[in-house]
């Protein structure tokens, strides 16, 4: 791999790190996962997989249960990993979906590194970048080294964890992140069925993860239902997360990758501190949705009446 390459590859890839994430570049290649769906379900998720060759993480929202009895719409809420490398029979499958607004939240260097998401024709993104308070630059320092003793120093023993532990924490700290998720809420409670609303980030399991997870909520899904979605990411992600960390070992940035399973994946303890914080700044959720987002009764009302019946 030349020079050049190689400062490619690892600006690509802490790009995304910083954000919990991997890059669709190192996935240049992997396969389709049809069998993802089915691993989430073991691992108690009803997820819905829209099976795409481009992207491996995007699901349909709809189908969970309330605590009602009602049943989260179908085809009305999309959440997605990267959509820069989807191929031409995606985009018919993406067309088919009837969207409205694709929101992106990924942060420019990460898009600069990844490209901008190919979408049907008449489909534009709406940028919405939701960072992750600097961690970008310590990445670069350990992963660009070639260290390995940098490395572990950097992302060893539990400092990966406690890296997406801050991730996580600032989500709901940084007052740009929040006004950030407040904006894909009240596009969601103006969607129409005609009009449906897809977000992403680049892995789509951090931003996009917390997004889903709050939303569900806020529809009356129980807990462990809105829980069970976030952690199928582990199981629909699995292989290809895989393919990024042999990739790394084989192009020499990385003696031992496994440092980043902790990066790649989510867990109960990352979701926990997001809720900790909701907990200590609003009180409770229903308090991060009226105080923090700034949802008022209609909007939250508009939700309920647009996705749940």
């Amino acid at each position: 791999m030349s020079r050049n390459r190689v400062r490619l590859a690892t600006g690509a890839v802490v790009s995304a790190l910083a954000l919990g994430a991997l890059p669709a570049t190192a996935l240049a290649g992997a396969p389709a996962q049809p069998a993802a769906a089915a691993q989430a379900r073991q691992h108690g998720s009803t997820a819905r997989q829209i099976p795409l060759q481009g992207a491996v993480n995007v699901r349909d929202v709809g189908g969970y249960r309330t605590y009602g009895g009602d049943t989260v719409r179908h085809g009305r809420v999309y959440r997605a990993d990267a959509l820069g490398r989807l191929t031409d029979q995606d985009l018919v499958t993406l067309a088919g979906l009837r969207l409205g607004r694709v929101i992106d939240y990924r942060v420019p260097v990460e898009i600069q590194y990844d490209g901008q998401d190919r979408l049907p024709p008449g489909l534009t993104v709406t940028a919405r970048p939701v960072n992750d308070s600097g961690l970008y630059g310590q990445m670069m320092a350990a992963i660009a080294t070639r260290d390995p003793v940098k490395q572990e120093e950097a992302l060893g023993g539990s400092k990966g964890s406690d890296l997406m532990k801050r991730v996580y924490g600032t989500l709901i700290s940084d007052p740009a992140n929040t006004a950030q998720f407040a904006a894909t809420f009240r596009d969601i409670a103006n969607s129409t069925s005609r009009s449906a609303v897809l977000f992403h980030c680049t892995s789509g399991k951090d931003r996009t993860g917390w997004t889903t997870y709050v939303l569900l909520r806020a529809l009356g899904v129980p807990e462990a239902t809105a829980r069970g979605d976030y952690l199928a990411s582990n199981a629909i992600r699995a292989a290809a997360d895989k393919k990024v960390r042999d990739g790394l070992k084989q192009a020499g940035l990385m003696q031992n990758p496994d440092l980043l399973i902790p990066l790649q994946e989510v867990r109960d303890g990352y979701l926990d501190t997001a809720l900790a914080e909701v907990e200590a700044r609003y009180g409770s959720l229903h308090g991060y949705l009226q105080k923090g987002l700034g949802l008022d009764l209609r909007t939250l009302a508009k939700l309920q009446a647009q996705l749940v019946g």
